[in-house]
């Protein structure tokens, strides 16, 4: 009997505790995904916005895409056959004061000594040197002297003849973009901070794509922050090669980067900006013969660019001269020819330095850089 008593006992507390289970809230429901961080504000989640809360659910930003870069379009520059020409009345505007000068005093009808002497005058304020001026003024002389002319027209021609013979027609001013075997030709440009030596390497390398070259640029002035930014934009411009590297990198391994590139993609020339140096410093000044000697372990260095400002006068003369000490000057390149009357350094600078002017330049536009024609300067500087 108490073990029917047990039995109906615990049937009884079964159902009991059955019951409660089947009211249990939520019994039988699905379950809530659990809660991702990244749908919490602050603790709050998508439940808490249901409710009313302020706080609303995180969501990821968009993904910003980059503007596209602008396209350069490449042009297409001008020969450099006969720009001297084209750029001849910006030279004799400059120069209209010397020229006139001269002649004004060559077709006095008395040529006495005083006369003279104001000539020789004339030719030094030029920067044509003390020597070179004595010697024109003499030869103009005796050849007054002798033929008896006094008419500008004759005048103009035996001036015209002397200037000329003094700035050398016979020099070899012509580029060496050519190189022997497979191997491209190499130019190193190099001068003082200041005299647009990295704006002549951009000018220049325009000059060569336009007579039908192909062109590296080597951006071996690694310590001006400007220097290498602007090389590359002058190669984008007509569609020439950039090598650069880091501000501060060493520059010979930049020149020597620059040379092997040139090798490997077979362009026919490569430009290699160099440093300003100033020519007191002697320390970087053997650096620039550094540069010259790693490039050489590849190829020749065909050519080596001396660009001068023409309006610095003597102390451009005596930059001129150290850098001719520290690496072996093939030509000279002008700037600023426009800016000053003294066309006379033209002289000075060969005299001195014993290579020609290859190039002037003749203001700030891309092609103003010209191949020097002694006879088209002294048509500038004289005028019609």
């Amino acid at each position: 009997m108490e073990y029917l008593i047990v039995i109906a006992a615990l049937a009884a507390v079964a159902l009991i505790v059955g019951g409660v289970m089947l009211l249990r809230p939520g019994r039988g429901r699905p379950r809530k995904p659990a809660e991702r961080p990244s749908e919490r504000v602050g603790g709050a989640t998508e439940a808490d916005e249901a409710g009313g809360g302020a706080t609303t659910i995180e969501k990821a930003p968009p993904t910003e895409v980059p503007p596209p870069r602008p396209t350069v379009e490449i042009e297409k520059p001008p020969p450099g056959a006969g720009r001297l020409v084209r750029l001849r009345a910006r030279l004799a505007r400059s120069q209209n004061t010397f020229g006139k000068t001269l002649l004004g005093l060559l077709s006095r009808e008395t040529l006495d000594d005083d006369a003279w002497e104001e000539i020789e005058d004339t030719l030094i304020t030029a920067d044509m040197g003390a020597a070179v001026a004595r010697q024109v003024t003499d030869d103009l002389r005796t050849r007054v002297q002798v033929l008896g002319t006094r008419s500008v027209d004759e005048v103009r021609a035996l001036l015209k003849e002397e200037l000329v013979k003094q700035i050398g027609p016979d020099l070899e001013r012509s580029l060496r973009t050519e190189a022997p075997g497979e191997r491209p030709a190499v130019m190193m440009v190099v001068g003082v901070n200041g005299t647009g030596k990295t704006t002549t390497c951009g000018k220049l390398g325009r000059v060569l794509v336009g007579d039908g070259r192909t062109v590296l640029l080597g951006a071996a002035d690694t310590f001006r922050a400007a220097a290498a930014d602007q090389l590359e934009t002058w190669g984008n411009r007509v569609g020439a090669q950039v090598v650069r590297k880091e501000e501060g990198a060493d520059p010979a391994s930049v020149a020597f980067d620059a040379v092997k590139q040139g090798i490997d993609t077979k362009v026919d020339v490569v430009i290699v900006d160099t440093a300003g140096r100033l020519h007191t410093k002697t320390g970087l000044m053997d650096e620039l013969g550094k540069v010259k000697r790693v490039v050489e372990k590849q190829a020749t260095v065909d050519e080596v660019l001396l660009v001068l400002d023409a309006t610095t006068g003597q102390n451009g003369m005596q930059q001129a001269r150290v850098f001719a000490e520290v690496v072996n000057i093939t030509g000279v390149v002008l700037t600023k020819l426009d800016g000053t009357a003294k066309g006379g350094i033209v002289v000075q600078v060969q005299r001195e330095l014993g290579v020609p002017v290859k190039l002037v330049g003749l203001g700030e536009g891309p092609d103003d850089l010209a191949p020097f024609e002694p006879e088209a300067f002294v048509d500038a500087i004289l005028g019609d």
